[in-house]
């Protein structure tokens, strides 16, 4: 794995318009290490307010429509109550383990890798960018598209970010 951009966030936006209005150009579309970054952030708020964070999806979709099977797949992934719905996210972030009931260092911090395989559709204008969970003992990966017109990136498949994690040492009944 090749680690290719660090983003870091003091504060974790809970809406559209905090999304847009983070410092910088990390909103811009123009980043795929951004949009990767941005796409967590988006569905860490879902535990909290789906209808914020499916907002926040769709705008980092771009023309691709957010069916209603993806809004059934997100739902089933993120059921109301579970413990793992909270903090599979924050898994994303540096320092969230098992161990800790994955609460993060702060300032939030993600990092985003290629592997020698992410540039394979390149030329087709895919990208597949890697993260790594403290919960998982692989990476996982979010697929992006580019939008050959405007330069922006949009997210194209994300499924593999939603794939179960390790359990929280506090929920853990045999931690």
């Amino acid at each position: 794995m090749d680690l290719k951009a660090t983003l870091t966030f003091d504060k974790l936006p809970k809406t559209l318009d905090e999304m847009k209005a983070l410092p910088g150009d990390v909103a811009s579309l123009k980043d795929p290490y951004a949009v990767t970054a941005l796409c967590v952030l988006a569905y860490e708020v879902y535990h909290t307010d789906p209808d914020a964070s499916i907002e926040m999806i769709k705008f980092l979709r771009g023309p691709r429509e957010f069916s209603a099977y993806d809004a059934q797949f997100t739902k089933d992934r993120f059921p109301k109550g579970s413990a793992q719905s909270e903090y599979l996210m924050r898994s994303y972030f540096e320092g969230a383990t098992p161990d800790n009931n994955y609460t993060p260092a702060q300032p939030c911090t993600i990092k985003l890798y290629e592997n020698p395989y992410s540039r394979d559709q390149f030329a087709e204008g895919y990208l597949k960018v890697f993260l790594r969970s403290g919960g998982a003992d692989t990476e996982r990966y979010i697929t992006l598209r580019t939008k050959a017109s405007t330069g922006e990136w949009f997210v194209w498949n994300e499924s593999g970010l939603l794939v179960g994690i390790k359990t929280a040492k506090a929920d853990d009944p045999w931690a």
